[in-house]
């Protein structure tokens, strides 16, 4: 029989995963309400608990591209060790579910999504980069299969790519294979399915007949449309990215501006940090 060297540790790793268990819980009953669920994406701890002390707010979303973008990374180069570390910081600012954006997986997806629940990961969207159609469904059977392991509810926004990186191919074409992809994704276990790109009503009602009512997750880039009409065509998801930290940066260069010219800090400004 192994002792633990330390039961204090062991009691807090089972408060832990007992938590994470909890908060994915609360994810999924959040993904499976009739309100669309919008998730306003940061990148570090003072952006996490900024948009978590809003009363509107009951989940928060990682943006992998801003927290690459703020430690010096291009989108897609950071390395798993560093991004996990940033999403770390983000989990232990806020006591809301966290759901994280973990890339393609990396190499080992199922391990990702292990040491991301190890660190209190509710749920994650990965993305399948228009992987081959069987291998991108094997990738999220593993990771809802490491998942399952954990006992945790977790929550995979599987993301396909089909739109974003369609190139030439029609339209139709790439709305029906994102269609067939995230249905293979839901059967394999995914709890919603992200198609990026996905901005009008004439793309994303056949992506909802396709893929059901409540079960498709979009971005709401510029041009998208409000989360109220988002809602009566039965998304179930809408996330911000990148833009979240674009408006952010565009504030603070247009206060640099100003104070470089005979502006001063406002006399209104908030102590949020």
């Amino acid at each position: 029989m192994t002792v633990s060297a330390n039961p204090m540790d062991e009691e807090e790793t089972r408060m832990t995963e007992t938590t994470t268990a909890e908060r994915a819980q609360q994810l999924k009953a959040l993904h499976e309400a009739p309100e669309i669920l919008q998730v306003v994406n940061v990148w570090d701890a003072i952006s996490a608990a900024t948009v978590a002390g809003l009363p509107e707010t009951k989940a928060i979303a990682t943006a992998g591209h801003s927290i690459a973008a703020a430690l010096g990374y291009a989108d897609g180069t950071m390395p798993l060790d560093v991004a996990l570390a940033g999403v770390r910081r983000i989990v232990d600012a806020v006591d809301l579910p966290v759901t994280a954006d973990l890339d393609d997986g990396y190499e080992d997806p199922a391990e990702t999504i292990r040491r991301a629940i190890g660190i209190g990961v509710a749920g994650a969207n990965v993305e399948d980069r228009l992987r081959p159609f069987d291998e991108a469904v094997s990738r999220v059977q593993a990771i809802v299969a490491a998942a399952a392991a954990e006992g945790v509810p977790f929550q995979l926004n599987a993301r396909t790519d089909a739109l974003v990186r369609a190139g030439d191919r029609p339209v139709k074409d790439s709305i029906e294979d994102a269609i067939a992809r995230g249905r293979a994704f839901l059967d394999a276990g995914a709890a919603l399915v992200f198609v990026p790109g996905a901005l009008t009503r004439d793309v994303i009602e056949p992506l909802v007949d396709g893929l059901g009512r409540g079960k498709l997750s979009i971005i709401g880039a510029p041009g998208a449309l409000p989360a109220a009409q988002l809602q009566e065509l039965g998304v179930a998801r809408v996330s911000y990215g990148p833009f979240t930290q674009r408006v952010a940066l565009r504030a603070l260069r247009d206060l640099a501006t100003d104070l470089y010219g005979a502006g001063v800090i406002p006399a209104d400004t908030p102590a949020l940090n």
